[in-house]
């Protein structure tokens, strides 16, 4: 097709050059020629477009700001959800709360008890409160040949205050307690012919009284330096002219800094008093104490470690001591709260007083020579934990080294003489001093296996060292308690709690035959068991019934060298709690 139209063209243009060459004005006319040619088509290169092409233009790189306003009008609704209701959940009722309750007891060998606490608000911030106390026996132990009653009663008020910044309280109180010298020994009168026996035991008819006044108060401050303030003073004198005056003040400074304890605690403590009742002795002693530390806790383990100095001051016979104590605890938690290792180190001046001796035992004669205890150091260690989440333990041992440590021990007698004071007769207790180390392992295991049922037991063992003593008088070796607690319905509930003390060692002479019969006046106090059990019933929320039986095993153990306590004991009382 391409040849035949180039040939077509040639053969046109030949001719017409022909023609005008020939006759150049000749008019030929006109001739409409239609040339067709076929469509051949291409395709161009292709360029790839960018994703994200440039924009050159200078207008298009600019950012307007955009300004947004929102036309709100209100819509009504006619939409009206309906309410739903909670799904019924049961529940136990909640037991009331009572400011006040009084409780009555009365059992064998004429016991009474009785308590009463009373509290009442005072505006929003302030209360007052009550109380009096009254344990009392009035029948004699029947292993007894003299009277063997006792009183302990006690009244005390409280007024306190707890503002936004800080609270404050302030005690008063009374206590009163009585004692006869019913102790014998086993062997008395043995020199005695049974008419002297007998009015000697006829005259042995009164007992020791004492008596005790306390006042003190106490200041918190929740954001302060000064954390706060304790200050106790306490009186106490007792039926043979015997006085003594307790006297504490102790300031705490503390604050938290990134998470570190800082804190120092001064103590003014001062005991004096004097024994004149055929015994003319007079003590005083005064401690002046600083004991900062330094703590911090972190995850899993915590410490604090401190210091103590105190200055002791002998005011009788101007005498002045510096001591120096360690105070160091830390603890770790080995696998959580199942095995937590803990250890430090702890020490003190302890103040003894004529008061707290009596407290641990009544039968003491006012002959007594009051020093302070050089606790130089209580090093200990050991692990606490949970054995399951309803079960946990604690294992430590320690060594204690003491200083001037007293001991009880039975005063000598001499049952030849007739006429002599009531506690002369070989039945009641002194006081001697020496250095004791006490290597002591204790373990205690508690179980609550519900929201009604608690089981604990613990246990023990110390060996000791004294440096003059032939023994450790009146210390026992062993000590196991347990106890379990059950609510069993609604309604009753019951309890018991059982204890083991070991063999102690005491030492009496009966000096009319000392020189006659020469023996080993070393006594053994044997050990004793004693079980109590109590069982109550809550007639409503207000009026509760129980019983309680001591020394089940009926044993009349000796607590002390010759002095048997009560056999079995049945107490019936009642609880009452009120609202003014």
């Amino acid at each position: 097709m391409k040849i035949k139209f180039q040939y077509i063209l040639i053969i046109a243009l030949t001719a017409t050059f022909q023609l005008s060459a020939q006759k150049k004005d000749e008019n030929i006319g006109t001739e409409v020629v239609n040339v067709v040619k076929a469509y051949t088509p291409t395709i161009s290169d292709a360029f790839k477009v960018k994703e994200t092409p440039g924009l050159e233009d200078e207008d298009n790189t600019k950012r307007e700001p955009i300004q947004y306003s929102i036309f709100s009008f209100p819509v009504a609704s006619t939409f009206s959800p309906s309410k739903g209701k909670a799904a019924n959940v049961d529940k136990t009722e909640q037991e009331r709360l009572f400011k006040n309750y009084a409780t009555l007891g009365v059992g064998s060998y004429a016991n009474i008890l009785g308590e009463l606490y009373v509290t009442e608000n005072i505006g929003d911030t302030d209360f007052i409160a009550g109380n009096i106390k009254h344990l009392s026996s009035f029948s004699d132990v029947k292993e007894s040949e003299l009277p063997s009653k006792f009183l302990n009663s006690s009244i005390g008020l409280t007024y306190g205050s707890k503002k936004e910044k800080y609270a404050w309280t302030g005690d008063l109180g009374y206590q009163i307690q009585k004692y006869f010298w019913y102790g014998l020994p086993d062997d008395f009168g043995d020199g005695l012919t049974a008419e002297n026996r007998a009015s000697v035991i006829d005259r042995i008819d009164q007992g020791q009284t004492y008596n005790n006044f306390n006042l003190g108060g106490r200041i918190s401050f929740n954001e302060s330096i000064f954390n706060g303030l304790n200050v106790k003073y306490n009186r106490f004198w007792d039926a043979y002219g015997s006085t003594e005056n307790h006297f504490l003040v102790s300031p705490t400074l503390g604050f938290e800094m990134l998470r570190k304890d800082i804190k120092t605690t001064v103590t003014v403590d001062h005991v004096s008093g004097s024994f004149n009742d055929t015994f003319d002795f007079k003590y005083g002693y005064t401690n002046l104490g600083v004991h900062p530390s330094f703590g911090m806790r972190k995850d899993e383990w915590s410490f604090e470690i401190g210091a103590q100095v105190v200055l002791g001051m002998d005011t009788q016979n101007s005498n002045n001591e510096l001591f120096f104590y360690p105070k160091a605890n830390a603890s770790l938690k080995v696998v959580g709260d199942f095995m937590i290792f803990f250890l430090g180190i702890d020490g003190e001046l302890q103040q003894n007083s004529y008061r707290e001796f009596t407290n641990e035992n009544p039968f003491l004669s006012p002959t007594l020579v009051i020093a302070p205890t050089d606790k130089q150091f209580d090093v200990y260690a050991g692990l606490k934990g949970k054995l399951a989440n309803s079960v946990s333990y604690t294992v430590r041992g320690s060594v204690i080294n003491e200083k001037n440590k007293a001991f009880f021990v039975a005063n000598n007698y001499d049952d030849t003489i007739l006429v002599q004071e009531m506690y002369q007769y070989g039945n009641s207790f002194g006081l001697t001093y020496d250095k004791l180390r006490t290597f002591r392992l204790f373990g205690e295991l508690r179980a609550d296996f519900s929201k009604n049922v608690s089981v604990g037991v613990n246990g023990t063992f110390n060996t000791y060292s004294q440096e003059d003593l032939p023994e450790a008088w009146n210390l026992p070796q062993f000590q196991l308690g347990a106890n379990i607690d059950a609510n069993i319905t609604a309604k009753w509930y019951a309890g018991a709690n059982l204890f083991f003390v070991g063999d102690r060692k005491d030492y009496q002479s009966n000096l009319s035959i000392i020189n006659i019969v020469p023996r080993d006046d070393t006594r053994t106090v044997k050990s004793y068991f004693d079980a109590n059990a109590h069982l109550g019933y809550k007639y409503n929320q207000r009026f509760t019934a129980f019983l309680r039986l001591n020394n089940i095993g009926n044993q009349a153990y000796e607590k002390w060298l010759n002095y048997p306590v009560q056999s079995f004991q049945v107490l019936l009382g009642a609880n009452y709690k009120f609202d003014f």
